[in-house]
């Protein structure tokens, strides 16, 4: 069925008194289906009413808009009615005349008597014959809103919007009405866009429900699909196999906003005196290709344009000492590899939770799988060709390296196998080794491969060592690799310096995709202090076509390294669910059952778009919508457990709620 509402990326800004601004909606997308019951569910501020009125046309997105039946909504219209809690009816007009007062508005078309008809049919349709000459003043609260609910079907609109409609009645007349409204959507097969704090009303009303988290910048944070078939009866759906699966799902969402409500109600915040809180930094990062944004912010002066007198980078000789160094604050910040920061956050390993933000996205793609050459060989040209020889092979098990166990690296690897049926800790054995030791260690035998970052694939194909069987090009295009990592409470004693630290590189990330800066780039990087390789180990893919060892002419490979392009920097949060999944479906770490808290606190999108803005940049996160790999497995960030469950080669998944007390877990940190 196709779209017959669309809600395009709509933002709702407020100005405030004192010349700054309340964005009380962020990048709200959601399409609707012609008939469809859509209920909106949050916490009082985070607005429901407010993105209602942008549909109604009574109030006006700041970006975006709505789309109704391939037409922009720009205004009020008989297309769409309200249905108001405090029922709006006219004090002097009888139960008759506040209906046929919209009928005779809209269609004065149609002959009196039809009008009539029409005005009469709806006074049936909800059972007001017997009240039909009453004022509102002689009407109970419920008759009100059935009176409401009549004078808006009556001019038989496109769109139903209901603002908690029920909100103000008693119990036995609230469930009355939700089976009449229902009962009446059903005949009119109207669509309904529905604002409620009712949990139970949305399921029963409902095919989807809508959840928004707190304010300032509001989004859709879940959607729930009720697959409860229509019609429904209150007692069907309270017996429904799912119905308290589902109702624990939307509490404890709810519970999940009302906790982080809490938590910045009582942040301490740091407003300081003047400019930055710090202007020195020490800022960790690995000899990579892609550590190219720190070098140039550094080398062509953005960190000094905003505000830094001076930025060390420090050469780090793992992935773990960059851990360790922003656990221990022995550095302010760091390049980290993408699932670092949400690992680090969950407490992966024996380590305890250190909630870690991460408001930039570094760099996508760039990665490759290399294999020893002796595969090739072997005539090893696909992944169905590995997994032969490994069943051949009965005399060992052979070792693949990666960079970190939440590196993008080794989940990718682990997802390239195991779609090729092989077992990445049954069927070969994965270690983890510095991106640095990678050549060296394949060439003496320590390894039979590895994924791994440029120019590391490049070298070991120059030394006729491997060859790249896969880039990450061919597994996920567009995958966020390395990401900006600060502690959370770094971020809370220092919010202006990390602003100005996002805006310096994401200024420098927008230098790195400029082509004609590439050849300046690449002779920084080969500097011995950076990356220290030779200039024809980092060109390929950076600059010229990707040789991948196969005796295949080179290959021109569009954004194998990408800094900036299609929304490369806003670390999404759709992305970031992807990550978790993996990091439990290897045992890494467990799912966490809040993980909407979770993603809400390590990737800081409302961070992001503030310095975005600043520097009058796009903000928009990518949309929330399902999305594949190259094996065609779907991922719904609306079912992640689901996604992991369909999943044939994994570990037990094991859910946990994470709670997190960001000063208690620094202070063991530093223990």
């Amino acid at each position: 069925m196709s779209v017959f509402v669309e809600i395009d990326h709509v933002d709702r800004v407020f100005p405030l008194p004192n010349g700054s601004s309340y964005v009380a909606l962020k990048n709200i997308e959601l399409k609707i289906k012609q008939g469809e019951f859509i209920s909106l569910i949050g916490h009082s501020g985070c607005g429901k009413s407010t993105l209602l009125n942008i549909v109604a046309g009574l109030d006006k997105a700041s970006r975006g808009g709505v789309i109704l039946e391939g037409r922009q909504v720009t205004r009020p219209g008989p297309d769409r009615m309200v249905v108001f809690q405090n029922y709006s009816l006219l004090p002097w007009l009888t139960v008759y005349e506040n209906i046929a007062l919209a009928v005779d508005e809209v269609m004065k078309h149609l002959p009196k008597g039809d009008r009539k008809s029409i005005v009469q049919h709806h006074i049936d349709l909800v059972g007001l014959r017997q009240a039909v000459k009453k004022r509102p003043g002689e009407l109970s609260g419920g008759m009100k809103q059935r009176v409401a609910i009549a004078r808006a079907l009556a001019i038989r609109p496109k769109l139903l919007l209901l603002d908690e409609p029920f909100g103000a009645l008693d119990a036995l007349t609230r469930g009355g009405l939700q089976e009449q409204l229902m009962k009446i959507c059903e005949e009119s097969h109207v669509t309904c866009i529905m604002v409620t704090h009712d949990v139970d009303e949305a399921l029963l009303l409902s095919d989807r429900v809508v959840m928004l988290t707190n304010g300032p910048e509001s989004h859709i944070g879940q959607i729930l699909q009720v697959p409860i078939p229509r019609p429904r009866s209150r007692m069907e759906v309270v017996k429904h196999p799912s119905y308290y699966t589902m109702r624990n799902e939307i509490i404890y969402f709810l519970n999940q906003q009302k906790r982080d409500k809490k938590r910045k109600a009582t942040q301490k915040v740091v407003i300081p005196r003047q400019g930055l809180e710090k202007v020195t930094l020490d800022i960790g990062f690995i000899p990579l290709t892609d550590c190219a944004p720190l070098v140039v912010a550094k080398e062509k002066g953005f960190f000094k344009k905003h505000g830094f007198e001076e930025v060390n980078l420090c050469r780090e000789t793992s992935w773990n000492a960059i851990a360790s160094g922003i656990a221990t604050k022995r550095i302010d910040a760091a390049q980290m590899v993408a699932g670092m920061p949400l690992a680090m956050t969950i407490g992966m390993g024996e380590n305890q939770p250190l909630p870690i933000v991460t408001s930039l996205v570094l760099s996508r793609n760039g990665n490759a799988i290399t294999l020893s050459k002796r595969f090739y060989e072997q005539g090893v040209r696909t992944l169905s060709d590995f997994k032969k020889v490994i069943a051949q092979t009965q005399d060992r098990v052979y070792t693949l390296g990666v960079v970190h166990s939440s590196s993008m690296h080794n989940l990718m690897l682990r997802y390239w196998l195991a779609s090729g049926g092989i077992d990445p800790d049954r069927d070969v054995n994965l270690i983890v080794i510095p991106p640095q030791q990678m050549v060296a260690s394949l060439k003496a035998e320590k390894i039979d491969g590895y994924c791994v970052g440029e120019p590391w694939n490049s070298l070991a194909v120059n030394e006729d060592l491997g060859f790249v069987i896969a880039t990450d090009l061919d597994i996920w295009p567009g995958n966020p690799d390395k990401v900006l990592g600060v502690s959370e409470d770094w971020v809370n004693q220092h919010p202006q310096t990390h602003i100005a630290l996002i805006k310096a590189l994401l200024e420098a990330c927008q230098y790195c995709d400029e082509p004609r800066n590439r050849e300046e780039i690449l002779q920084l990087l080969c500097q011995p202090q950076y990356v220290g390789s030779a200039p024809e180990s980092i060109r390929p893919g950076f600059i010229d076509p990707y040789n991948r060892g196969t005796g295949e002419a080179p290959q021109l490979l569009q954004r194998f390294n990408q800094f900036h392009l299609d929304n490369t920097n806003c670390p999404g949060r759709v992305e970031g669910l992807w990550l978790l999944t993996q990091l439990a479906r290897w045992g890494i770490t467990p799912f966490p059952k809040n993980w909407i808290e979770i993603l809400e606190r390590v990737r800081r999108v409302d961070l992001y778009g503030e310095a975005a803005r600043q520097l009058r940049l796009s903000d928009l996160e990518p949309d929330r919508d399902p999305f594949k790999l190259f094996d065609g497995m779907v991922f719904n960030p609306d079912d992640p457990m689901g996604y992991l469950q369909r999943l044939d080669i994994r570990h037990e998944i094991q859910v946990k709620e994470i709670i997190l007390d960001a000063a208690k877990t620094l202070q063991k940190a530093m223990s």
